[in-house]
């Protein structure tokens, strides 16, 4: 414990703090990069032997035994991970836009791209989606393994006009459904079981909505005349800059959510928004919801807001798969994605 005698320095400290958590980052990053270039060489290497040579499974099992005895204090070269470095390397050769992002990211978070992923497109996503945020590898997995990819290409076309017209790029943002396994709520819970579970558990909730959402407030409070009303759940998502508000409901879409949720809207833009803040956007998330119902509520609307669905457990990636090749669009550029 400091001596309370020695004067307050709890500023300066910080600041040496600073320093040294800045200078273990960059050491990290710059450890890292070469570290994937020594796996990236490594899998060029190995897939010129295969293709020159004919180097197979019992040559790369040697190479690996190899290794150890060399250096029994060298790890992470065991013959699976040599043939994960060929992957690599196979995978990303010759794609200038996404290999100069692989330094970006750890080994872990390459794994579970290389081994959970199919198409180059959902590649590309969970690239720059690490590149950029930097999540842990868990978060990371979980990114993929609840069709992160999937959900939020299928939110980007269903944009509604008033959000596709909107001050910044929307896609990428949102996603058509929210998957809240985390929450182990049970079948019949209420609509404030919902909402205090989310708020208990909100580092994986903000996680699960995307980067740049930040919570500020629960229940939050609004006062039209003479009446009191309460947004379940107000976020700011700071590259739209603008405030989120996010209602819950435990049942089935009805039209009449969507109305209540854009009498909220017109509230915060016109008693809560600072002036340079963009309009309000606004999120229903449902239990259930008919795509047709949803299409006739939002046709007139110039209201900036989207209605989503929730699970509370994983989605299988085969059913968004299937409802992607639907609408047609698999055909999809990561640039497009606002990541």
């Amino acid at each position: 414990m400091l001596n309370k005698a020695i004067p307050d320095h709890k500023n300066d400290f910080a600041n040496v703090y600073s320093m040294i958590t800045d200078a273990q980052s960059r050491a990290w990053q710059q450890v890292n990069k070469v570290l994937i270039e020594l796996y990236w060489n490594i899998g060029r290497y190995v897939r010129d032997k295969v293709e020159k040579d004919g180097w197979g499974k019992g040559v790369v099992e040697a190479l690996s035994k190899y290794i150890v005895s060399e250096n029994p204090l060298i790890t992470g070269f065991s013959a699976r991970n040599i043939w994960r470095m060929k992957q690599f390397y196979e995978t990303y050769y010759g794609d200038a836009k996404l290999s100069t992002l692989l330094t970006e990211i750890g080994w872990s978070n390459h794994l579970h791209i290389l081994s959970k992923t199919k198409t180059i497109e959902e590649k590309g996503y969970y690239l720059q989606l690490a590149a950029k945020h930097h999540y842990a590898a868990r978060d990371f997995a979980r990114l993929i393994d609840s069709a992160s990819y999937e959900r939020t290409l299928l939110a980007n076309t269903k944009l509604s006009t008033a959000l596709a017209e909107f001050p910044t790029a929307m896609e990428g943002v949102f996603k058509d459904s929210y998957v809240f396994e985390f929450l182990g709520l049970p079948d019949n819970h209420k609509e404030h079981d919902l909402r205090r579970a989310l708020v208990q558990n909100l580092k994986k909730f903000l996680t699960e909505l995307g980067p740049d959402f930040s919570l500020m407030g629960e229940e939050y409070p609004l006062q039209v005349g003479m009446k009191d009303f309460r947004i379940d759940l107000l976020m700011f998502h700071r590259g739209l800059n603008c405030m989120v508000a996010i209602e819950l409901k435990t049942t089935e879409f009805q039209p009449g959510h969507f109305g209540q949720l854009q009498f909220y809207l017109e509230a915060l833009d016109n008693d809560v928004k600072k002036p340079h803040e963009s309009p309000s956007i606004g999120i229903l998330i449902c239990k259930t919801k008919d795509e047709g119902v949803v299409k006739y509520a939002m046709n007139r609307s110039m209201s900036p807001a989207m209605i989503a669905e929730y699970e509370t457990k994983l989605i299988n990636k085969s059913l968004l798969q299937k409802k992607l090749r639907e609408l047609g669009d698999l055909a999809f550029e990561t640039s497009d994605m606002g990541l």
